[in-house]
């Protein structure tokens, strides 16, 4: 494990949360209690946009193959006895938002409320939260990363060298999350990491679709279990007809990850949560609700 130790967590998020009062969302911060450590795992969805695909070739899939070419934005928490943890953080930052909910187009990215906002509804902002992991660093994945630039992120080294490389990838947007330079940092050395000690919140390496791509494996006790897909399929038609999209880092890395999910999922019983499902994520309960 490696460390960068960071600046205090408020002096990183006090410009989201003047962001969020310039477009009228103090009321939420200021009003909900805060939240109390949950007695069992929770996950709670957040609706953080979707994508208007322009281009359905690069997944291999034409357009009358998909129920929809449209694709959501989840964002997710992980609020467990011993601590929180954001995955993924969505393509719109706060900061682009208007006084009156609006935002400037970023590439063909949507969304209707600031992240932040939504954690507010449910008792939480950007100091309280103890972990930051993303599936990938690809733009629609860190939009918001900056806010949680206090938290400890979890990152494969391989995935961080390529967020700080010169010239920065084009499927990225580096200013979205250069805060995270300074965090304080862990490398993520193991096919498995267990973030909080009992095996309930796992992130497993899923290499290929970015050099240290990778999916997240909660153990719920109502719901069961569930592994959310970050990028390893992008439409669930991909996963049915076995399409290999061909702007993998590395396609070859991307099929025996996909293998070895799948393998997991059988083993497991898990259910596999597309994130860019878009009928799919459409009918996930949202915050304030909650799954457990």
């Amino acid at each position: 494990m490696t460390n960068y130790e960071g600046n205090s967590r408020w002096h990183v998020v006090l410009p989201t949360i003047i962001t969020a009062i310039a477009i009228g969302m103090p009321s939420a911060m200021a009003q909900q209690p805060k939240a109390k450590s949950p007695k069992s795992l929770r996950l709670y969805v957040f609706d953080c946009g979707s994508l208007d695909i322009p281009d359905t070739s690069p997944y291999q899939l034409k357009k009358e193959e998909l129920a929809t070419t449209m694709m959501s934005v989840p964002c997710f928490l992980v609020a467990h006895p011993k601590g929180t943890m954001m995955w993924d953080t969505g393509a719109i930052p706060d900061s682009s938002f208007k006084p009156d909910g609006t935002h400037p187009p970023l590439r063909y990215a949507k969304s209707a409320k600031p992240l932040t906002a939504q954690l507010a509804e449910v008792g939480y902002a950007p100091p309280d939260i103890t972990y930051l992991a993303l599936s990938h660093f690809h733009w629609d994945h860190i939009g918001n990363s900056n806010a949680f630039a206090g938290a400890t992120w979890l990152v494969p080294k391989s995935e961080r060298d390529v967020m700080f490389g010169d010239p920065p990838s084009p499927r990225t947007e580096p200013a979205n999350y250069s805060a995270l330079k300074n965090s304080k940092t862990i490398f993520i050395t193991k096919d498995d990491y267990d973030v909080f000690g009992d095996e309930s919140v796992v992130i497993k390496s899923a290499p290929g679709h970015s050099p240290g791509h990778q999916v997240l494996f909660l153990r719920l006790a109502k719901t069961g279990p569930v592994v959310l897909s970050g990028d390893l399929y992008h439409y669930p038609e991909e996963r049915k007809l076995k399409r290999l999209p061909t702007t993998e880092f590395n396609v070859e890395q991307t099929a025996a990850s996909r293998a070895a999910i799948e393998a997991f999922l059988q083993k497991t019983g898990a259910q596999l949560w597309i994130q860019h499902d878009f009928v799919a994520t459409a009918k996930l309960k949202k915050a304030p609700a909650f799954y457990e």
